[in-house]
């Protein structure tokens, strides 16, 4: 009895978490390239990944209201992004602050 309620335990737990990334995958890296429609990132674990965006994507730097034009290559990213098949939709852009890019830089 004690294992199928630590199992049922377990099962809840994990779904909870699953739930709460909403099935999304999350990108972060710095942006190599910018078209009209996609960013390309140069994700931590070293891979590139691209990412597209549309007029729904929502950005922000910080917690302010962001636009696309405030992203250039160089910046640092973590998107959260809908994975249909091999392709990644981002729904949301969190743009890194100047100073931690600047730090990176030193």
């Amino acid at each position: 009895m004690k294992k199928h309620a630590f199992t049922l335990t377990c099962a809840l737990l994990l779904s909870t978490f699953a739930a709460a990334h909403g099935g999304m995958e999350h990108i972060m890296g710095t942006v190599s390239a910018l078209t009209g429609n996609s960013i390309s990132v140069k994700a931590t674990d070293g891979t590139t990944k691209i990412v597209g965006f549309d007029h729904d994507t929502k950005f922000l730097r910080g917690e302010s209201t962001a636009a696309v034009g405030d992203l250039h290559v160089g910046d640092r990213v973590a998107i959260h992004a809908h994975k249909t098949g091999s392709d990644l939709h981002a729904a949301e852009v969190k743009i890194g602050s100047a100073a931690a890019k600047a730090a990176t830089q030193k």
